[in-house]
């Protein structure tokens, strides 16, 4: 296989910056950089692909693999004196755990860096195998900084402390030209047909402290935007190169309304028959529900919302900001704009009791979301990682168990045997589904008679108010998913 390196504007500045940071006889001529990335929902790398042009910049030979869509290459990975790899979530870092051992029995001698958000929250257990840098935070700053002391020291031995960067940075257009076309990942579905996607992102960390998620460990409360010039050039580029879709992968796209609205205005005048998804919390939809509009004018398909649960007492404990009755606000308000919603759940925490989750199904019929809610979300098992806030709740309930290192996560149990079985049962389903292509509503009919049967309740019959397919994107898995048999035998 060619190799294929980054893009350099100036080639004779690139090579005399190389000089003059010191790169020697540790660079050569060929590839000094690879960049792995395992798993991103199914979308074209965002973080590999910045990496590429800020590592590009400073004067790296840089080469992207991307395990999710291609295969290893061992060659690649024995010649190269810096791997990074990439872990933006929790199913990522699980296939990095798997990874290392392989990567630094290749190349025992290479320097290997774990960045991405996953990446501090995990920083023992990925050192122990065989890591020897963490990143995380804006992560381009302290992959240049790497990149520059290792040619300082010739490739030689480099202990590099965790590193969180979490300054403002001024963005560059990711490069990626040395990643698989974007026809090769994952597309938007509509009933006009499949949409060829894109991915950027117009803003890192979060405002908010929800106790499960991820982001406040690394980000704590901090918030920061990607350029309006940056991003709009990186969706040209990926439109010239067949996107007729843009996924934003904000955490919270309404973080910054007034940069987000901007860009969205830009894009519809640049691009007006490109469409676009975001994600945005329950509580903003309602604080900004004047634009909501504008979102549907411009191109929005759908809006991603992480509800979590319609139980109140457990919204309350993951600290979410919004309400039972404020998602079935929302829900109406999405409506009547023209946009469709899209929630994700939580549904199997320690609090889930069997009529419990029974009324989250009743709740996506009552409101006329079984065809928005993807199947895996009415399976998915609450994750607690390293780090997480909802650590000294659950260890006060005495739910927590110790820290599996394996897994990365706390493991806990429900205090009811039989909603542990149907959470397994209801995951056996949604795998079951996807390998019989059964429709959304023929899978939550499935899931229905099934919870039911649980609790010993009868099934009444489900009146669909909409049997038309929404738009959505056709990669149905989420970020704490269990990586697959599939994604494991591919490293």
């Amino acid at each position: 296989m060619p190799v294929a390196t980054t893009r350099i504007s100036n080639p004779v500045k690139a090579a005399c910056h190389r000089c003059n940071v010191g790169i020697g006889s540790w660079f050569g001529f060929g590839v000094n950089v690879l960049l792995l990335s395992l798993y991103d929902l199914g979308r074209q790398p965002y973080g590999i692909a910045s990496a590429a042009a800020w590592l590009g910049e400073a004067g790296a030979q840089v080469r992207c693999l991307d395990l999710a869509v291609e295969a290893v290459d061992e060659n690649a990975i024995a010649e190269t004196p810096l791997i990074a790899v990439h872990v933006p979530m929790h199913t990522a870092t699980r296939l990095a755990c798997a990874l290392l051992p392989r990567l630094r029995a290749l190349n025992p001698n290479t320097h290997i860096c774990l960045f991405g958000l996953y990446a501090p929250l995990n920083e023992q257990r990925l050192r122990r195998l065989g890591a020897n840098s963490v990143i995380g935070g804006e992560i381009e700053t302290e992959l240049v900084r790497l990149y520059r002391r290792l040619a300082a020291s010739r490739g030689g031995p480099l202990h590099q402390p965790a590193a969180t960067f979490l300054g403002k940075q001024r963005f560059r257009v990711p490069d990626r030209s040395a990643l698989p076309d974007l026809s090769r990942y994952a597309h938007v579905v509509t009933e006009a047909g499949n949409l060829t996607a894109g991915h950027t992102e117009a803003s890192r960390g979060c405002k908010h402290l929800c106790r499960h998620c991820p982001i406040p460990p690394v980000y704590d409360g901090k918030f920061r935007v990607v350029q309006a010039d940056v991003v709009l050039e990186d969706i040209r580029l990926q439109v010239a190169d067949g996107a007729r879709h843009i996924t934003f992968g904000d955490p919270d796209f309404f973080n910054g309304v007034g940069h987000a609205l901007r860009i969205v205005s830009a894009l519809n005048d640049a691009f007006p028959d490109l469409s676009y998804d975001v994600t945005i919390k329950i509580e903003h939809l309602l604080k900004h529900a004047r634009h909501l509009p504008r979102l549907a004018e411009s191109g929005c398909l759908f809006v991603t919302s992480a509800v979590e649960s319609v139980d109140d007492r457990v919204l309350d404990w993951l600290d979410k900001g919004h309400s039972r009755g404020d998602f079935e606000r929302v829900a109406t308000l999405m409506r009547e704009a023209g946009l469709t919603l899209s929630p994700t759940f939580v549904p199997f925490t320690p609090w889930t009791t069997l009529e419990g989750y029974l009324d989250l199904l009743r709740a996506v019929v009552a409101l006329d979301l079984v065809e928005s809610v993807a199947p895996i979300q009415l399976a998915i098992r609450l994750l607690v990682p390293a780090g997480s806030g909802l650590i000294p709740i659950l260890q006060e309930q005495g739910h927590l168990g110790r820290y599996d290192e394996e897994a990365l996560c706390y493991p806990w149990q429900s205090g009811d045997p039989a909603v542990d079985r149907l959470q397994s049962d209801v995951m056996a389903d949604v795998e079951a589904g996807d390998g019989q292509d059964l429709s959304r509503s023929q899978l939550f009919q499935r899931i229905w008679d099934r919870a039911h049967q649980a609790a010993g309740a009868v099934a009444a019959p489900i009146v669909l108010q909409r049997a038309t397919t929404v738009p959505r994107m056709s990669e149905p898995w989420y970020c704490c998913a269990e990586p697959t048999s599939r994604q494991l035998a591919g490293l």
